[in-house]
């Protein structure tokens, strides 16, 4: 069975910092969605990741320090869906897709509702 889970980071950097890597080897997942990165993959030390033996896909906002979606995952896919083709969702980084053999994870960020 895989192991799949769901976290709003609020800012990736901050994670690492607060014992992300401990966790996720606590929690061993094969697969990891990530909401709010608010970083570009060049900001931080992606080996942190790859030593817990995770294959590692960014879809950073064009915006810098804001929203973005990841996931990491120990299962390489057959292929990886960065955003969804609509222009204001895409530049804001709030979608990306893994497909495997028999499934596809989706790791998706959406505002509150509550803003305009």
């Amino acid at each position: 069975m895989t192991k799949i889970i769901s976290y709003n980071i609020n800012g990736i950097r901050a994670a690492i910092k607060k014992g992300l890597a401990d966790w996720l080897r606590a929690t061993n997942a094969d697969v990891v969605c990530l909401q709010e990165i608010k970083a570009r993959s060049e900001q931080f030390d992606e080996s942190v990741f790859v030593d817990l033996g995770y294959y590692c896909f960014w879809n950073s906002a064009e915006k810098p320090g804001y929203s973005g979606v990841a996931i990491l995952t120990k299962i390489k896919p057959k292929h990886v869906e960065y955003g969804c083709g609509i222009q204001d969702i895409d530049f804001e980084g709030r979608i990306i897709r893994v497909d495997f053999d028999s499934f596809s994870v989706m790791s998706a960020y959406f505002p509150s509702g509550s803003s305009g």
